[in-house]
């Protein structure tokens, strides 16, 4: 017959044993739940943590005190095991990311990303340095009051455009809307079509572009000029018709710079390109002032005609650039 003291302390052996082998069994089960899931899972198995943490404090709280009492701190010890796994397969994780990230950098031969603030500044930045030291680009305004609103949209159309490419250019012009009245149909057609406009780095006047510049620095861009575009000038002004005409009335820009005694320059195209063959026997070089203004771009960059053209003028206008082949 054993004694009261022996009986104890075999109960406690067999209870510590069993809880020895519960804990065991259960640490393997979360670290099977952790091997599972990834980072969003992590939050998830705290969760199954804490849940299996309260159910053995409250079994322990049925035992007799001292078994209670070890057992909270053996669970105290498994949750602190526990946090060292999952900031250990975190940090495994993130040092993963960086290397992969790394990889990609010195594969592609860039610059790791910037962020969308840094970009921002930067853009505001090359902006600003356009407006002190050129060039300047100015859009004449001044002849959208007999437009449709179908023209008034395409052209508003193409302001976002033309703002939009003047952002991503690495050397961007100055942008002036002229002859632009902010209580003008147009205005409100920009307002509704272009996101942030009212933020656009630019000048807005209502005054006409032959008043706001020296006449002697401006040159306005028309198809129907005589002499074709040789350079840009940083100390010039060129001037785009902001004219959007579907019964397509010829000369307008040509005669009003020639009333006001402006040069005039055409895109050279005719000297890089050669008319295409097509169906309709079309062939055009009228231009949307976003299209031109791509050619501008990336001749001011390039310092290659044919290249910016190729950029600018689309097959659909019958031309191709000379001895090419497609």
């Amino acid at each position: 017959m054993r004694s009261s003291g022996q009986t104890t302390k075999h109960m406690d052996w067999k209870l510590e044993g069993s809880a020895q082998k519960t804990e065991s069994h259960v640490l393997q089960e979360q670290e099977g739940i952790l091997e599972d899931t990834g980072e969003d899972g992590i939050s998830e198995s705290f969760q199954l943590l804490q849940i299996d943490v309260e159910c053995e404090l409250q079994e322990g709280e049925t035992l007799p005190t001292g078994s209670a009492v070890w057992c909270s701190k053996n669970v105290q010890r498994k949750q602190r095991h526990w946090e060292k796994i999952v900031a250990a397969k975190k940090s495994k994780r993130k040092q993963e990311k960086e290397r992969r990230k790394a990889n990609r950098v010195e594969n592609s031969g860039i610059c790791p990303q910037h962020s969308k603030r840094f970009l921002r500044s930067l853009t505001k930045e090359k902006l600003l340095e356009a407006k002190h030291s050129g060039p300047r680009l100015c859009i004449d305004l001044s002849m959208t009051h007999h437009m449709s609103k179908k023209e008034l949209s395409r052209l508003a159309g193409q302001i976002r455009r033309l703002y939009g490419s003047n952002k991503k250019a690495d050397r961007p012009f100055w942008i002036c809307l002229a002859g632009f009245a902010t209580d003008s149909p147009l205005y409100e057609e920009c307002l509704r079509m272009n996101d942030g406009f009212s933020s656009y780095l630019l000048d807005i006047t209502e005054e006409d572009c032959f008043s706001l510049y020296p006449l002697e620095t401006l040159v306005y861009l028309t198809p129907d000029a005589e002499h074709a575009l040789e350079d840009v000038d940083v100390n010039k002004v060129y001037i785009l018709g902001g004219l959007v005409d579907e019964s397509i009335q010829k000369k307008v820009t040509f005669q009003k710079a020639q009333e006001h005694s402006v040069k005039t320059a055409r895109l050279p195209i005719q000297e890089y390109m050669v008319r295409r063959q097509n169906g309709k026997n079309y062939h055009s070089e009228i231009l949307a002032i976003n299209q031109v203004f791509d050619i501008l771009s990336t001749y001011f960059e390039t310092q290659n005609w044919p290249e910016a053209l190729k950029k600018g003028v689309s097959s659909r206008k019958g031309y191709v650039l000379q001895n090419s082949v497609e």
